[in-house]
């Protein structure tokens, strides 16, 4: 087992892992503890009471977070006619129609966010076993199939940040960075929390939000107390 450096031995010193810490009091100690050289970013683990195999207790959806991600979130999208104009105004990284999905299938994928009007669905449909497993399939529930691409451009760059429960039934998500000030990363934890809850599946039966924690990148991970949370 390799030896823990000093920062990270200090870091977990500091944190009890029994306890369930109120939100203003872990967001306190993650930002302590990401003392990296570089600006960490702030994640959430979320392990939820469903079974993600069975079709009515799947969640997922799209949650846009007050404060932001801190991320620089490059944006494709797939269009055609004047919406090729319209999705580069509101800031697109890459647009193109067959010629972008030509290099889809080649395995360039130089994006984080996938964006479709209708009328490019039986392209980008073609996509799914490429884009699919990476979670960049445009999706009309998550509003990514649409007609308002600059809405959805905006949304994109401007902190919407997608979820979806894995299998153990844990959804994992980046709320910001360790620079944001506590207010900050409290409201992005709070609205994060509030979309999952709203998000609750039909076929959950019983405790739906069971555990909860905060971290940054190269710091402890802290236990939220979930009645802390306004949202919860």
């Amino acid at each position: 087992m390799a030896k823990l450096g000093k920062r990270m031995t200090s870091a977990k010193e500091s944190v009890d892992r029994m306890k369930q810490y109120a939100l203003d009091e872990a967001v306190s100690l993650v930002k302590n503890n990401a003392a990296a050289k570089f600006d960490e970013t702030v994640e959430i683990s979320v392990n939820l009471g469903v079974d993600p195999r069975h079709a009515d207790q799947m969640v997922r959806g799209m949650v846009t977070l007050p404060n932001g991600t801190g991320r620089n979130v490059r944006v494709a999208v797939f269009a055609k006619g004047d919406n090729i104009d319209i999705a580069k105004q509101a800031g697109a990284d890459i647009v193109g129609g067959e010629d972008l999905a030509e290099q889809v299938q080649k395995g360039e994928i130089d994006f984080d966010r996938c964006v479709a009007t209708p009328d490019m669905m039986p392209v980008v449909g073609k996509l799914g076993k490429v884009l699919g497993p990476r979670g960049l399939m445009p999706n009309p529930k998550l509003g990514t199939v649409t007609k308002d691409v600059a809405e959805a451009v905006r949304a994109a760059k401007g902190g919407q940040v997608e979820f979806r429960v894995e299998k153990a039934g844990v959804i994992h998500a980046g709320i910001g960075k360790a620079s944001f000030t506590e207010q900050a990363l409290s409201e992005n934890v709070t609205a994060f929390i509030s979309a999952i809850n709203k998000a609750r599946p039909s076929g959950a039966k019983g405790s739906y939000m069971k555990k909860v924690a905060l971290s940054s990148t190269m710091g402890p991970g802290i236990k939220l107390d979930i009645a802390s949370l306004s949202a919860g």
